[in-house]
């Protein structure tokens, strides 16, 4: 496989993690937007969702890598 397709794996992989933080934050500002109350309890769900989105693409990367490290160039 091309180094050309390998970087165009790596970023399809940290892509998808990148778009689900975006959207979990804009949700977030609109949500606290909208009822101010729950704010603690939005912050608290939207961290998690940072955690585990990132979780995904470290794992991705770390997939990656393994598959390719054999790679002779």
């Amino acid at each position: 496989m091309s180094t050309l397709a390998l970087i165009f794996v790596m970023f399809l992989s940290t892509a998808g993690p990148a778009a689900v933080i975006a959207i979990v934050g804009s949700s977030a500002v609109k949500s606290v937007a909208r009822n101010p109350s729950a704010s603690a309890r939005i912050f608290m769900v939207m961290i998690l969702s940072f955690i585990f989105s990132e979780a995904i693409a470290v794992l991705a990367l770390l997939i990656i890598y393994n598959l390719f490290a054999n790679k002779e160039v």
